[in-house]
């Protein structure tokens, strides 16, 4: 939101110099960096609101940023990549990224992304939930913590909010669409998939089968909902 201040992190000046321009216009302060390296010491030394990352970078591509920023700070990283391959968003986002943008955009996309990220966090709905208690399973939220039937289970921030959106309501049934809103901050936009792969990997990360007492199911032609077994 305006008055953050934004890392944009691309080899390309033109990008870096175009994407400032707009984040200036909407009140943002904006910090740069052409190399990975760069990157990582820029978030170190400046504590962005927000870091716009482009995965192929010089000296370090942006996967091996994700996971380095990662071990030190929670900020929001928005992935941009030329390539669409799955492998690609699903590496990023395993790794903790908030969001992906497939180059060429639109600036205002990418304004829009942004806003909708830092809304979400601002408004902190997820971060004052407390703990939900199912059997063999505990979802704690101010501990950042899973534990099925004893084993505690890593989660990255994506999947503990989207599980959390989920367990919550149980028995309710949520559309792509509407877990984008609620997850993501931002409305359908025909990029559905991200919701899919992180379910997928929620499921196989906690162990879902019909044999546990709880599972994500899914709604065919509608979404997902947690479903607790009597």
């Amino acid at each position: 939101m305006a008055g953050q201040t934004i890392l944009i992190v691309d080899d390309d000046a033109q990008i870096r110099e175009l994407l400032s321009l707009y984040f200036q216009k909407e009140g943002f302060t904006v910090e740069e960096a052409a190399d990975g390296v760069e990157a990582i010491r820029k978030v170190e030394q400046t504590a962005p609101g927000m870091v716009i990352l482009d995965v192929m970078l010089p000296v370090l591509d942006g996967i091996e940023v994700c996971r380095q920023i990662r071990k030190f700070s929670r900020v929001p990283i928005i992935m941009l990549t030329a390539r669409a391959e799955d492998e690609d968003r699903i590496l990023g986002l395993e790794l903790g990224a908030d969001d992906y943008i497939t180059k060429p955009f639109n600036p205002r996309e990418v304004v829009a992304r942004v806003n909708a990220v830092l809304r979400r966090v601002s408004d902190g709905d997820f971060l004052k939930a407390e703990v939900l208690h199912f059997r063999d399973l505990e979802i704690n939220c101010s501990e950042h913590s899973i534990n099925v039937a004893g084993r505690v289970v890593p989660l990255t921030g994506k999947e503990m909010e989207l599980l959390w959106c989920l367990a919550s309501h149980p028995g309710r049934t949520f559309s792509r669409e509407l877990l984008l809103e609620k997850v993501w901050g931002y409305t359908y936009c025909g990029e559905t998939r991200t919701v899919d792969s992180h379910i997928k990997r929620l499921r196989q990360k906690l162990g879902a089968k019909d044999t546990t007492p709880w599972d994500i199911q899914t709604v065919w032609g509608v979404g997902y909902r947690f479903e607790v077994r009597q």
